[in-house]
């Protein structure tokens, strides 16, 4: 059992950062990948960016590929989500997963259905 809880949303000028937080209760973090996903008003949830258990493979949606920076630290159960540059399309509520992956073809580590929990999310809201 995992339990994530998300930190760090908020208000910020288009152009500006964040860096969201999500803190993972579970002896067994470093078992898991984590992601980040995103979901504005009247769309679907959407992948944002992945790593790997042990850090060495991440993932990033084209779309905040060079802008967002994804980062964990095992030791304190903790994956980080920089975000530079934001735009207004950036603005959503963005939630924490995790899962192990247990297929590793194609873009596994954007797939919802691979991770198992979930944090409440935090929101981010840019403004033009």
């Amino acid at each position: 059992q995992v339990q994530l809880v998300e930190s760090g949303g908020g208000l910020v000028q288009a152009g500006g950062s964040l860096r969201l937080s999500c803190a993972a209760s579970g002896r067994t973090f470093s078992s898991y990948y984590m992601g980040w996903f995103r979901q504005a008003p009247g769309k679907e949830r959407e992948f944002v960016a992945a790593i790997s258990w042990s850090g060495a493979s991440r993932y990033y949606a084209d779309s905040v590929k060079g802008r967002f920076t994804i980062s964990r630290d095992n030791a304190k159960n903790t994956v980080n989500l920089r975000m530079n540059s934001l735009k207004p399309e950036d603005a959503a509520a963005y939630f924490c997963a995790a899962g192990i992956i247990t297929d590793y073809s194609g873009s596994f580590y954007a797939d919802r259905l691979m991770y198992r929990y979930w944090g409440q999310g935090t929101q981010v809201t840019v403004s033009s």
